[in-house]
């Protein structure tokens, strides 16, 4: 008899539930190894912003900088869309509940919202494209306007890069040099070969950009 109610019905409440939760799981692991890969290659050009500094190269330091600082900012996008994964289960539940004593699921403002928010996000937007139409179709959710939000953030990430310089300028010179623009006076310059500093800070921009592009 089930078998036959899910041929002619579909899916129960509860199964549909069960089956984007687990999807939900599996897409807070994606971000979980993003964010752990996005920390190795962050790490590795502070390194190289370390040495630049020392050698006196300012300005190839300054543009890693800003590298990292769109590292910072994607991780905290990431952390944010992986708390946002684990509301939608939460809400999830408390429907499977009221469904318990209903029959059907219910439309939720808050999982449309959530969800909305998400599919801006590549590493799974079409996970969650794919769950916001059965979902739509279960009648949680209406059909989402696709707006996207594009913030011009250009000048905050400058201002964010002349403060990573000078943290990690502070930081080798212990102190004594704060300001990264007085770097070609007060630090010992060594001769660079800026033929290899550029091919080393490249190979780590694009390693970067990789996976701030999703």
């Amino acid at each position: 008899m089930q078998t036959i109610n899910r041929f002619l019905y579909g899916p129960t409440p509860e199964e549909r539930v069960r089956a984007w939760q687990a999807k939900l799981r599996q897409e807070s692991r994606t971000l979980d190894r993003e964010m752990r890969q996005l920390d190795i290659e962050t790490n590795k050009v502070r390194q190289s912003i370390k040495q630049l500094a020392k050698k006196g190269d300012v300005k190839s330091a300054r543009i890693l900088a800003r590298e990292v600082v769109r590292s910072n900012k994607q991780k905290d996008r990431l952390s944010v869309s992986k708390a946002r994964l684990g509301s939608i289960g939460t809400q999830l539940s408390q429907q499977l509940a009221m469904a318990k004593v209903s029959g059907a699921l219910q439309k939720s403002t808050e999982i449309m919202k959530l969800s909305n928010s998400l599919i801006r996000l590549p590493q799974i937007s079409q996970t969650m494209r794919e769950m916001s139409m059965e979902m739509t179709k279960a009648g949680i959710m209406e059909e989402m306007l696709d707006d996207t939000l594009n913030v011009e953030e250009d000048e905050e990430v400058e201002e964010e890069a002349d403060e990573e310089v000078d943290k990690v300028l502070f930081e080798l010179t212990n102190g004594k040099l704060g300001q990264a623009g007085t770097v070609n006076t007060e630090l010992p310059v060594a001769q660079v070969d800026e033929e290899q500093a550029e091919r080393e800070m490249e190979r780590y921009r694009e390693q970067l950009n990789g996976l701030l592009s999703g």
